[in-house]
């Protein structure tokens, strides 16, 4: 396996040995006079470099009685429960969460479609097991800025939403604001602005948003809330106000209001009616510090597409009975023009 071209004439061969017509690591070495370890790391190059593309038909003949009570629920048409042990830990629990995430969205994203990203560790995560997938006229476009008051430095963010870009042979546009401005006049004047107003524009008129919850009262710090982006007065603040998440650094509280907190006013990310207008809303959730925070945004309907670790389901639904919340009614979710239809229609994003 000395380069990469070679590689891949050699994976697609084992591949179609091994899917199509069924034959064992043993006798495909037999056949090609080559070692079976020689076959299995073919194997793995063709599904590292998606060549090879794994499909599982999740049909809700096929649901579990965990995935289908959460649907039920919270009134949620997708619901993705990833097998986990609980006893091997949350590290483990994120990292299938993860893997499982970036393989599913292969199977969202199609042609001339926009993709939301929503920076934060569990998307980074995500970003880190993407599969390769080419795909032409797909805008990855960042959700919320990412600078600080402690450094210049937004490689973390860019890097996120670059290594999207990457595996679907995408255009990027990042998103060159504060997470929070220092005023909220600041903020209106930059949303004036002719460049950010086209971020603004894609980010509405994304087909699927991908991302995950903070949670305000965590035992780990999350990136966002231990990187200087929030100072003590903001802290005081969410307290005050019993804000229990951020969506996008958007804060909401218990009952998924996001009324009441004005440190809303100088976030950059979206309001939270965009997550219940989209047609694909998906968010990832896994560990025990994000049980109250998801369980509040699944009440107020900030998605439609749930990917969740078992055990931290578990915890969901063990919360859900002993404190219930009321639920928001859910607004229908209109498709947009997509694919080839909006690409004749939209400008060059890169204009």
């Amino acid at each position: 396996m000395r380069d990469v071209p070679e590689n891949n004439r050699s994976a697609v061969v084992v591949a179609k040995m091994y899917y199509y017509q069924g034959l064992t690591t043993e006798q495909i070495a037999a056949e090609l006079r080559i070692s079976r370890p020689t076959i299995s790391r073919l194997l793995s190059f063709a599904r590292e470099k998606g060549i090879v593309e794994v499909t599982v038909y999740d049909s809700d003949e096929h649901r579990n009685p965990l995935q289908q009570e959460i649907s039920e629920r919270f009134e949620i048409p997708k619901v993705h429960i990833v097998p986990v042990s609980e006893a091997s830990g949350e590290q483990i629990w994120l990292q299938r969460a993860a893997q499982f995430a970036a393989n599913y969205l292969n199977s969202l994203l199609t042609d001339n479609q926009i993709l939301g990203v929503a920076w934060g560790s569990t998307v980074s995560a995500i970003s880190k097991y993407l599969v390769p997938k080419a795909l032409r006229g797909v805008d990855v476009v960042q959700l919320n800025g990412s600078g600080n008051t402690i450094t210049n430095n937004t490689t973390y963010a860019s890097e996120i939403i670059m290594r999207f870009a990457d595996n679907y042979s995408a255009r990027a546009h990042l998103f060159p604001v504060p997470t929070f401005f220092d005023y909220e006049e600041t903020k209106k004047s930059m949303w004036r602005e002719r460049s950010i107003q086209r971020i603004l524009r894609m980010q509405e008129d994304a087909d699927i948003l991908l991302y995950s919850l903070g949670a305000v009262e965590t035992g780990m710090p999350s990136q966002s809330y231990s990187d200087g982006y929030l100072e003590d007065k903001d802290f005081r603040e969410l307290k005050a106000r019993r804000a229990v998440a951020d969506l996008a650094m958007v804060f909401f509280s218990e009952d998924g209001s996001s009324q009441g907190i004005s440190v809303n006013a100088r976030s950059s990310g979206p309001d939270l009616e965009l997550y219940r207008r989209a047609p694909s809303s998906v968010c990832v959730v896994s560990g025990r510090p994000k049980v109250a925070a998801l369980h509040s945004a699944l009440a107020a309907g900030y998605m439609n597409d749930l990917i969740i670790d078992e055990p931290t389901a578990r915890l969901l639904l063990r919360r859900e009975k002993e404190k219930p919340l009321a639920r928001v009614a859910r607004r229908s979710r209109g498709r947009r023009a997509t694919g080839a239809a909006r690409s004749a229609t939209r400008p060059n994003a890169r204009s």
